[in-house]
């Protein structure tokens, strides 16, 4: 079992000082999917910024602060990202239609295979997706929980006009490179 507190906390430690340039790759990236108005660019688009922001993050769990240039690493895997995005939306809808719960369960078997892309770059994405389940295998309880873990948080978006949302990417962010980081060492174990 993963201490979801630990990892948490960790998260907070991490982003502690750097803040300022999580929100600006974050912003940056938003304004480029913005600007892109039509829903193919988009498409095309998000998975790499996808995999780019979780790049970011995993530096950032060995201490390697980011850089604006950081947000293009991602797009080293563009068709890759793409087609991982498209497969696991198709795989996601189809246990979906069986009811709401297998949907759920199998969108956390997936939520790892963008780290698992980002961090072996000369994997397919079916193999990602498949390492991704293996690799949450008696964990997906415990990411949902996590998932749940910040609505406290996204509660206060309203109440703050959105402004907590400059710290809340950047924890949420972390807190998840730490977990996927947690999940791979104990699978090696």
């Amino acid at each position: 079992m993963i201490n979801r507190k630990e990892m948490k906390s960790l998260a907070k430690t991490q982003i502690k000082g750097r803040i300022g340039m999580l929100f600006l790759c974050q912003f940056i990236i938003s304004l480029i999917i913005s600007a892109s108005s039509t829903f193919i660019v988009g498409v095309l688009l998000v998975p790499s910024f996808s995999i780019s922001t979780i790049l970011i993050y995993l530096a950032l769990t060995k201490n390697i602060s980011p850089s604006v240039n950081d947000i293009w690493k991602g797009f080293n895997v563009f068709g890759k990202a793409v087609w991982l995005n498209i497969i696991t939306g198709f795989f996601v809808f189809l246990w979906s239609l069986l009811f709401m719960v297998p949907g759920i369960v199998k969108t956390f078997a997936y939520s790892m295979a963008p780290y698992i892309l980002a961090e072996n770059s000369d994997m397919t994405a079916r193999e990602a997706l498949a390492k991704s389940k293996r690799l949450t295998d008696g964990h997906k309880g415990e990411l949902f929980v996590l998932s749940w873990s910040f609505i406290g948080w996204y509660l206060l978006i309203p109440l703050t006009l959105g402004l907590i949302m400059i710290w809340l990417v950047p924890y949420v962010n972390a807190t998840s490179a730490n977990f996927y980081l947690a999940m791979k060492e104990q699978k090696r174990d």
